[in-house]
């Protein structure tokens, strides 16, 4: 299978048979037959680290968090329990059946080197992989791609409507996104691949754009979801579906990246119920989407979670919490050594708190992405902190995360 992204010239021509957004570098998604996957889910507006990875054996916790602080071990809303004192939310049930497997990694207190708290600065650090805002223009997933040994293709996808920044660069990448638009009949797509069949450029763009959406399993399911503002747990399964079904044909891609948006919640946040709850358990069914999607490629893949910074530590007057510093990220997968916590954890009395509001980011998340890099896809550590992540520390951390 080769794919393409289509420009919006072309995408206005075919109307609504496919949304497939622009690409960069070469237009083929190929790999290696049994290359190790990667899968990047960036959760955009700032995950709660402490309601996702509970540190409920804290004594300073309940305290701070009264009206949204979740219950330990037990019952029907009580944490589910990973490492000493540290639980995972009651929604992610799916998570936590891979940390009993030993398929998932948790580093809490984690940061980008960013350190204030715009979204968007956030996010351009976190994906560019730089010490500061628009320090580096292109992505350091692509730039890892692009380091690769010699006779790997390193190609990435993003499932979005555009190429964001942490795959933007000299590798070769594609998008796809879903329709938002009625799907176009059989009969309709079979006229247009008539009508254009002598077209040297539209021809092979259309043909490769109906195998790609087919390849996706599409059927209008996420654009639907999209207009009627779905936000339930099913809300991010489409495109974990269709990311698995990517990367899974012939010529799939080595790395994928999708976005999943909403988790700035300044307000009635909720505990083991509510508005995060519902983000949480939608997170956890898209994983368990893309397990199943992936069939036998699961056992070769590191699916890497993160967030442009944490919350803070306390709750503020309206039930939610406000930007903070210190998040949690994950890694889990077939290929990932998992059921172990990861770095340090600093605790949340005042005194150690980051400005006294955060929780402190005494684990930079960059050690997180380039373990899997190093380890999953074999790059060397001097690569790694001169040219994917410019400025990092030369330390290495979080030895094994990867089963050989």
């Amino acid at each position: 299978m080769t794919s393409m992204s289509i420009n919006r010239r072309a995408a206005l021509l075919f109307g609504s048979a496919f949304t497939l957004a622009g690409a960069t570098g070469a237009m083929a998604l190929s790999t290696t037959p049994g290359e190790r996957k990667v899968v990047l889910i960036i959760l955009r507006g700032a995950m709660d680290g402490l309601s996702a990875v509970v540190p409920f054996a804290d004594s300073n916790y309940r305290a701070l968090r009264s009206r949204t602080a979740l219950q330990g071990p037990g019952g029907e809303e009580g944490v589910l329990p990973v490492s000493d004192g540290f639980g995972l939310h009651p929604q992610l049930r799916f998570m936590h059946e891979r940390w009993v497997a030993g398929e998932l990694a948790i580093l809490h207190a984690c940061a980008s080197p960013y350190r204030e708290r715009s979204h968007f600065d956030a996010q351009d650090v976190l994906e560019s992989g730089g010490q500061r805002v628009f320090e580096v223009s292109d992505g350091w997933l692509n730039r890892a791609l692009a380091a690769l040994p010699p006779g790997v293709r390193g190609e990435g996808l993003a499932i979005a409507n555009t190429i964001p920044l942490v795959l933007r660069g000299s590798a070769p990448t594609s998008s796809w996104a879903p329709s938002v638009a009625p799907a176009a009949s059989a009969d309709t797509l079979a006229r247009l691949v008539d009508l254009y069949a002598d077209d040297q450029m539209l021809a092979p763009i259309l043909a490769q754009a109906i195998e790609t959406d087919a390849l996706a399993g599409d059927q209008n399911m996420a654009g639907a979801a999209s207009r009627r503002g779905r936000t339930g747990p099913a809300a991010y399964r489409p495109l974990a579906e269709a990311a698995a079904r990517l990367m899974i044909a012939p010529n799939g891609p080595t790395a994928a990246v999708l976005s999943f948006d909403g988790w700035d919640t300044h307000a009635n946040q909720g505990g083991a119920t509510g508005q995060l709850a519902t983000k949480l358990a939608g997170l956890d069914a898209a994983l368990r989407t893309l397990k199943d999607g992936l069939g036998p490629v699961w056992s070769k893949t590191a699916v890497v979670i993160a967030t442009e910074f944490g919350r803070t530590v306390a709750e503020n007057g309206t039930g939610g919490t406000d930007h903070g510093t210190g998040g949690a990220a994950f890694v889990l997968g077939g290929a990932v050594q998992g059921g172990r916590m990861l770095g340090d954890w600093p605790g949340l009395a005042r005194s150690a708190l980051f400005e006294k509001r955060d929780l402190a980011p005494v684990n930079d998340v960059r050690e997180l992405f380039m373990a899997v890099l190093s380890q999953h896809w074999g790059l060397e550590r001097g690569v790694l902190t001169s040219q994917v992540f410019p400025g990092a520390p030369p330390l290495a951390r979080h030895a094994g995360l990867i089963r050989v």
